[in-house]
């Protein structure tokens, strides 16, 4: 903002100065009063493309006599501001740049501008200078400096310029650590990936590892040093053609591709191209991202063809950011390493978005995303919350508005812990929040509700701590994102979350009001035998499924794959009730049916077999066929799925499993529109893991809308449990 505003104070003849203050931006101008109220119009209606002015208050001062127009050093006391940029992928300009070989800047991989490059990633403090990032150990050369003080320049105060002569610099290492190639990195670095190595780049918020994307032989190598064997990798192209060549995109999904976020889109692949079967095995979907860096415009054009992309990580850890760092814990993954000198302050991932309906959604927020803020309606006190054990975030709030972490992953591992208690300690210091409660989930066995206790106990006086309905926090999410208030009906179906009997929830309907929620129906619940094994093979809830309906008869249906003496164990352990916990998940009902049409009998990641039956779904013809189910006279409503269930165990005998899936995805949407003409509530919330799929938000929602109710779905927070911390502290303005 402050080289838009030195150049529109110019363009209107006004004398003064802008600064940054922590809290925000202060400007004072002085000049011709019908210049001043042309100024006003166009730093409202022409500010840059990723400007926010979240308020404006204009006085009126005594006449300072300034003789010119002046960025001031910036007022680092005071209030800090919650807003603060995320990372911007190159711009078009800094593009032409590095590949016009008369531009000092030609394949300079640090390139950038005003209107580019890391932002967040890199700032130590606020409020945004360059004595506060990690660039500050980068001084100016003559010829930087001059385009820096220049008005009219793109890179005047551009806070993160550098050149070949001043800036970071690359550098190519083996596994062993031993510098190659000082002279042509990046073309080395190209030949190793045509060799179908491994490379592991150290990138804007952390490392990938790439390598050749039509290479069978290279990814399968990945896959098993990553400890990776089916979920789907993301690609990276050189630029929109090269997307567009892979996959079908639309208008929404090709402005998400090219925006300044630069995350990876899960788009529709097209059939016949080079890319390699094992970049996303049995999937529909690919999982691309542009390059978003001026280092990987380089290494992706110099290449010519699409590369795998994806977290430098080892199995179930964060994003490696340290030089050191990736050496030691990458070392048995990739076989050589580009990386620079340019600190990384916070581990970020690429975030992921997917075209739900006729909206984006984010399902992963991390770079590009993070850290703008949530704005509310009324302001909270300084709340932290600190999210589930799943695809965890932590949040703080400040005022209005609400700050989410990065996603920070599953909080399985030592690591991850470490890292969640490094993020919970930087929001505290980035934005100088003092909290007074600690909001957490009712899960008290989660990592992250442990870490409440521990945490609040570090305060004087020890903070108070609360505790949240999982599936409510859910719904409460959806409702801070759009700022709704009850009266709603929140429909909030996932893999499981602990309700407030004591039991797993994951197929709810949740009526909610001023103080709180009341459940309003569920799903049968079904025995999940071996408890978290029943997550990991979806075999296990078939199983569990046909229990409740069949009792021992289940065990004459043996397709699922187990041994006899697995039967035998399974038979005793339902008969006897035996870590056979009860569930009312739809993502467990989900991953029964997948099993049943022999879809996938064992997870190797999460939503595996959920995704296996949507993309079934989605290779039917379109019908509105659906199965019969039964609804209870009493709250909470019980859904009966029995017909459904011997309804589609005939199907299975004589029909297509294509068929079979878009009647299970129909008779969902069906279950949806019918408890919600019997709840009466007029708006209605959709939110966790189950509304990541496409197929069924859009059959559920277009059944809705035409029988006049109001739907709200995610779009900018994860309908996931990454949105878990939003709703834990919104919940606070309900339940205090």
């Amino acid at each position: 903002m402050r080289p838009f505003i030195a150049r529109l104070a110019k363009q209107t003849q006004q004398n003064g100065w802008v600064a940054n203050t922590a809290n925000g931006l202060s400007i004072a101008i002085e000049g011709n009063v019908d210049l001043q109220q042309q100024f006003l119009y166009r730093l409202n209606n022409d500010a840059p493309p990723l400007a926010i002015i979240a308020s404006q208050t204009i006085s009126l001062q005594p006449l300072a006599h300034f003789s010119d127009f002046q960025i001031k050093d910036s007022a680092i006391d005071g209030k800090q501001s919650a807003f603060v940029l995320p990372d911007l992928a190159i711009c078009p300009d800094c593009v032409c740049d590095i590949s016009n070989p008369a531009s000092r800047f030609y394949r300079y991989p640090f390139t950038s501008c005003s209107q580019c490059g890391p932002r967040y990633s890199i700032m130590l403090n606020q409020p945004y200078d360059r004595e506060r990032t990690t660039m500050a150990g980068f001084k100016y050369c003559a010829d930087c400096e001059h385009e820096y003080q220049a008005v009219d320049n793109r890179r005047f105060h551009a806070q993160t310029i550098a050149c070949s002569h001043c800036g970071p610099a690359l550098q190519l290492l083996d596994h062993a650590g031993n510098t190659l190639a000082e002279n042509d990195v990046l073309l080395a670095a190209g030949d190793y990936l045509r060799a179908g190595k491994i490379l592991a780049v150290k990138g804007i918020g952390g490392f990938q590892l790439l390598v050749d994307a039509t290479n069978q032989d290279a990814i399968e190598r990945l896959r098993i040093r990553k400890h990776r064997p089916q979920k789907p990798f993301a690609l990276m192209v050189a630029d929109l053609a090269a997307a567009q060549a892979l996959c079908f995109i639309n208008d929404l999904e090709q402005q998400a591709l090219t925006s300044y976020a630069a995350p990876i889109v899960l788009l529709k692949k097209r059939s016949g191209t080079s890319i390699a079967d094992a970049v996303a095995p049995e999937s529909s979907l690919l999982g691309v991202m542009l390059a978003y860096s001026p280092l990987h415009h380089l290494l992706l054009h110099d290449f010519g063809a699409p590369l795998v992309a994806t977290s430098g990580n080892r199995h179930n850890e964060p994003i490696c950011i340290d030089n050191a760092q990736a050496l030691e814990q990458l070392a048995g993954i990739a076989d050589y390493f580009l990386m620079h000198n340019r600190p990384i302050l916070r581990p970020l991932d690429d975030s992921i978005v997917r075209l739900i309906g006729d909206n984006i959604t984010v399902l992963r927020r991390a770079r590009g995303y993070v850290p703008t803020p949530i704005t509310l309606k009324s302001a909270l006190p300084d709340i932290l919350a600190v999210g589930g054990q799943l695809k965890n975030t932590v949040a703080v709030s400040h005022g209005k508005q609400i700050l989410l972490s990065q996603h920070l992953g599953d909080l399985d591992s030592a690591a991850t812990q470490q890292q969640f208690d490094t993020s919970i300690a930087d929001l505290h210091g980035f934005y100088q929040i003092k909290p007074v409660k600690i909001m957490h989930d009712l899960h008290r066995d989660y990592a992250s509700s442990h870490s409440a206790e521990r945490l609040a106990s570090t305060f004087t006086p020890p903070l108070k701590t609360a505790a949240v309905q999982h599936h409510y926090a859910h719904i409460l999410s959806c409702m801070a994102e759009h700022n709704l208030e009850p009266p709603l009906l929140g429909i909030v179906w996932d893999g499981s979350g602990l309700g407030s009997d004591n039991s797993l929830w994951g197929g709810e309907f949740l009526r909610l009001h001023a103080k709180g929620f009341q459940r309003y129906a569920h799903f049968r619940p079904f025995a999940l035998p071996g408890g978290y094994k029943a997550i990991q093979e979806p075999r296990r809830a078939g199983l569990g499924m046909l229990y409740e309906i069949l009792a021992d008869r289940a065990f004459d249906r043996n397709g699922l794959g187990f041994s006899e003496l697995e039967l035998q164990l399974l038979q005793s352990g339902l008969s006897k009730h035996i870590n056979c916990p009860t569930t009312t998940s739809v993502g467990r009902i989900f991953d029964a049916v997948a099993s049943l049409l022999g879809l996938c009998q064992i997870n190797h990641y999460e939503g595996q077999a959920a995704m296996a039956l949507e993309n079934c779904a989605t290779n039917a013809i379109q019908s509105d066929a659906f199965y019969d189910f039964q609804l209870t006279d009493t709250e909470p409503l019980v859904i009966n799925w029995q017909l459904m269930l011997e309804q589609l165990l005939k199907d299975i005998q004589y029909l297509n499993a294509t068929i079979i899936a878009e009647k299970f995805h129909n008779t969902l949407a069906e279950i949806i529109l019918t408890v919600a003409k019997h709840a009466g509530e007029q708006s209605i919330v959709l939110s966790g893991g189950c509304f990541q799929n496409a197929c069924l938000v859009e059959k559920a929602v277009a059944k809705l809308k035409t029988a006049g109710f109001t739907v709200v779905c995610h779009e900018k927070i994860p309908p996931n449990d990454g949105g878990l911390a939003l709703g834990q502290l919104y919940a606070t303005k309900y339940t205090g």
